[in-house]
Order: C-alpha cells, then sequence, then structure tokens
C-alpha cells in the first residue's frame, strides 16, 4: 500500500523548502521561483531580454482583439504535476483580459485561471523555459505560452495545453525577424523584426 501524499516524506521536504521559499526575501531586482520542488533564483534581466518584452507588449497593446492587462512581475500559483507542493512561477510577462480584472485585488501569488498567456524571454538557463516552464505551464492549463529564445534566435508559440500529457499539442518556432500568428483572444500578427 502506497503512503498518502500527508504522510510521505518526500512531500513533507517539499511542503519545507515551499515554507521557507514563501519567506525568503530576495535583493532587490532578483526573482524567485519554486519549479518542481527546487528553488530558482535569477539576477535582474539585462537590456535586451527587456527590449524583447517591451516590444511584445506594445504591439498586444495595439493590436490585441480584446483589451489585455499586463503584468511583467506577476507571481502565479500553478497547479502541481507529480510533485507534491503547487509551484510558484513569475513569467516574465502575464496577459489576461482586462474584463476579468484579475490582478485587482489578487495576492502575490494568484492561481492561473483566466490567464491567457504567458511570455519567457530566455536569459542564462534557456532549457528551463524551454522544458521545465513549459510542462508547468501545460499542466496549469495556461492557454498560450510564448517564448523568445535570445540564444537561438527564435520565437514559439506553445497552443492546446494538455494537462494530462503536461505539454502543449501546438507548437511553433519560427526565427526572429517572422512574423507569428496570435491566436484568439489576441487575432493578430506578432512581428519579430525588432527582437535581439
Amino acid at each position: 500500500m502506497a503512503a498518502s501524499a500527508e504522510h510521505d516524506p518526500r512531500c513533507a521536504h517539499e511542503q519545507a523548502l515551499l515554507d521557507g521559499f514563501l519567506k525568503l526575501d530576495t535583493p532587490q531586482g532578483y526573482r524567485a521561483e519554486f519549479i518542481e520542488g527546487e528553488i530558482v533564483v535569477s539576477p535582474p534581466p539585462i537590456g535586451d531580454h527587456e527590449g524583447i518584452l517591451s516590444v511584445i507588449s506594445w504591439q498586444v497593446a495595439r493590436g490585441s482583439n480584446v483589451r489585455m492587462d499586463f503584468s511583467g512581475n506577476k507571481g502565479l500559483e500553478l497547479r502541481r504535476g507529480n510533485k507534491c507542493t503547487k509551484n510558484h512561477l513569475i513569467p516574465d510577462g502575464v496577459f489576461a483580459p482586462h474584463h476579468l480584472g484579475l490582478y485587482w485585488g489578487a495576492d502575490a501569488w494568484m492561481p492561473s485561471d483566466g490567464v491567457a498567456m504567458v511570455v519567457e524571454v530566455t536569459s542564462a538557463k534557456p532549457a528551463t523555459d524551454w522544458g521545465v516552464k513549459r510542462h508547468c505551464y501545460a499542466k496549469a492549463g495556461v492557454p498560450l505560452y510564448l517564448l523568445a529564445d535570445r540564444s537561438n534566435r527564435q520565437v514559439a508559440l506553445f497552443s492546446e495545453p494538455d494537462r494530462d500529457a503536461e505539454d502543449y499539442r501546438e507548437d511553433i518556432r519560427l526565427s526572429f525577424g517572422k512574423t507569428i500568428d496570435l491566436p484568439e483572444p489576441f487575432a493578430f500578427s506578432l512581428e519579430t523584426d525588432e527582437f535581439q
């Protein structure tokens, strides 16, 4: 007979890590996330990283079919997969339909319900964005995940999340300089020629 989750020593260890994570006081500008049972701390992003994020947010504001609210540092508490504790990620960008008012009154860590798209721009560890973060967003049911990979000069759009498979069914990848079509509720073509 398998041990229940609440008595599983692995779960107690994960919960202790999560409790410590939630009490962290990271230096100004640093970002701490709790990803699949591990604490990950990232330094402040460099200018090219923020430049890409700025281009994306500006185009969404101008071109989206639906008015979108944007946050560049909103903590998301995501559904857990095979781990005992929930993931706590801070995407580089979070878009949600304005009419939902998701950010108003939200705690530091809010559920991803209602989020239309998350955006990541790669930094020092692009494998995390391509792998574990993609799986975390998919199993949480985030409809769209847009990834700009600076090292490979490539943009990817993941859609149609499959929670059971913990991945996205659709995966479109294009080189920087191409346009990528964002589906509803955005319904416009994102230009990537300014990405560096």
